[in-house]
Parts: structure tokens; sequence; C-alpha cells
């Protein structure tokens, strides 16, 4: 733990110098601790300054998804991320999430990867998971509920990661339904929940929600299909942004709804959702198997189901399938 605890030092300091007599003291390290954790900081690509009778300055810091580098901007939490795995290549931090479940892993297990191999969307789509552009994480939870209470927990993941977008980039993405982060007319991000229950029972073994979160991607980076439907946050800012700051900030949110979930206490944000949600009040055409359905999209109900009405005056609500709006993804007509 001497890497992280010492980097945030560095980090606090905001360019300033720290002596190692004050590091030393502060963590209840010793000078030589110190040392070693500072050395360990440069192989992982740090740029440290070190003067004598100053101390130790960081000059730049590279931009990845460490153990090391998340840590020293994760604040407190309780459940979520208290156990956090860092890949630089994985197939998908889903799968291995789904392979460690086997082998008991606490609940509140976070992965995180570089880049992925092998990422996956909703309905069995592939997920473009390039190394060095986007935040690919997951987070494993064992929570004592009846499944039925986890249907609206994607879209409640989505309204918790907005809330990370905001804090880091200073933009708040909107929602599209169910679950898709939308930030400039395109996509910004895309989470997959899956749920594993007893056969027998039907108990809750443990749910999984992964998100892949483009961070940045220029143009070029995005191909195909992508090309019209997709953005990064460097894109729609103008900015560098912090991956290894916003992982922190994704996985503190992850805590705080965790929490909520845990004490009832999900009102809030069924109420952001709805702010969010940008489906609300379109005309939207909904996507089945064979058929293309234009519908008003009115609201979404308690459990994140979406409200609409048909041409011939029915209302009815949603709960799988995918909608397209205008303006969105390329859809215009």
């Amino acid at each position: 733990m001497s890497k992280e605890t010492v980097l945030k030092l560095l980090q606090e300091s905001r360019g300033g110098y720290v002596s190692g007599e004050g590091i030393s003291a502060q963590l209840g390290i010793t000078r030589a601790a110190v040392w070693k954790a500072v050395r360990g900081l440069r192989r992982d690509g740090y740029d440290i300054e070190s003067r004598k009778s100053q101390g130790y300055r960081l000059m730049d810091a590279p931009d990845r998804l460490s153990e090391t580098a998340i840590r020293a901007r994760l604040g407190t939490v309780k459940l979520v991320g208290r156990t956090l795995t860092c890949f630089e290549r994985i197939d998908s931090t889903n799968a291995y999430l789904k392979r460690a479940a086997s082998e008991g892993v606490i609940d509140g297990t976070v992965a995180v990867a570089d880049e992925q191999t092998g990422g996956r969307g909703r309905r069995g789509r592939s997920f473009q998971s390039p190394a060095g552009k986007g935040i690919y994480l997951s987070a494993l939870l064992r929570p004592p509920v009846e499944p039925n209470r986890l249907l609206p927990i994607t879209g409640y993941v989505a309204v918790a990661m907005c809330n990370a977008v905001e804090r880091v980039a200073g933009v708040r993405p909107r929602i599209k339904w169910a679950n898709d982060l939308v930030l400039g007319g395109k996509k910004l991000c895309g989470i997959l929940t899956e749920l594993s229950m007893e056969g027998e029972s039907g108990a809750l073994q443990y749910v999984i929600v992964g998100i892949g979160l483009n961070v940045a991607q220029t143009r070029a980076d995005f191909v195909g299909e992508l090309e019209s439907i997709a953005t990064s946050l460097n894109l729609e800012t103008g900015r560098e942004i912090s991956r290894a700051a916003l992982a922190a900030a994704m996985i503190e949110e992850l805590d705080a709804l965790y929490q909520a979930l845990l004490r009832h206490r999900l009102a809030p944000y069924l109420e952001r959702y709805r702010a969010d949600c940008l489906t609300i009040g379109q005309q939207v055409q909904l996507l089945w198997e064979d058929v293309h359905e234009k519908v008003l999209a009115t609201g979404v109900d308690e459990n994140l189901g979406l409200e609409v009405l048909r041409q011939n005056g029915t209302k009815d609500v949603i709960r799988t399938g995918e909608v397209s709006v205008r303006g969105l993804y390329g859809y215009v007509e």
C-alpha cells in the first residue's frame, strides 16, 4: 500500500515538494520504505523529481489503469472496490468475475482492464475495447435481496456513471433508455448486467455489472458503424480526462449505489433517472425481431420500464427490447 499512499501525498501537493521525512512521519513508515515506494512509482512510469533538502515532486503521471493509480485517487468505500484487480489485457472483466465468482470472491470485488479482447455488449454484440482509450470495469455484488428487486439496477448504474463523469469531466451525460450514456448525441458508455441464480431455489448468487466508458478515443479510433454513433469524453470536452481519476469516481459511485440498494433508499436514483433520460417525451421506434413500431415515450415506471403511448391510443410499458430515438445513433427516420 506504500506506493498508493505516497502517490496520493505527491498528488495532493499539486506540484510542490514533499519531504521524505514528512512522508515518513505522515504514513508511519521508514525513510527506506519511502524511497522504495518512489522507486516503484518511477518504474511504473511516474516522473518524480527529487532534490536534496526539498524532497520529492511529481512532475508527470502516466494515464494508467493500475491499482496504484486508482487507489491513490479512491476515497473511502464500504464494499465496492475494497478488492480491486487491474489487468493490462484480458478477455473481459465480466468474464473474469464470472470465473472468480465460482472461487468465492467477496462481495464488492472490482475488476478493471486497460484492454479487452472479448468485450461484449447487450444481445451478444461485441464491444470495442482498445488499449489506453477507455475504462472497462466490472463489479461483482452479492446483495441479500430477491432477484426481482434488481430489475432497475442497470438503469441506476447508468445514473451512477453519469454522476462519476460529471464529477471528473464537468459534463453530465444523458441516458438513452434503458442504459446507454449519451453525450453530444452519440454513445459514450455501455452497461451490461448479468445475474446468476441458484437452479432449484431461484435464489440470487451474484450480479455482475460491467461498464465500458469511452475516454481517450479520437474520431479515427471509431471504425465501421461506430464512426457515426460513438464518442469519447476527450472528443466532447476537448480536454484530456484522467482515466484513473474517473475509474476511482466510478467505483465510489457504484459503492454509494450499492449502499442505497442495501438500505432500500433508491428513490433519489429513480428521480435522477427520470431527469436524465432523454428518451422521455420523444417519438421513438420500438425494435422487435420482425416489427418496428413508432410510439410516444411518456415516462418510466418504478422499475424503469418505458411507458409508451401507441398510435391507436393504448398505453403500455416496455421492459425488454430496444428503441431508436430520432437524432441519436444515426436514426433520422
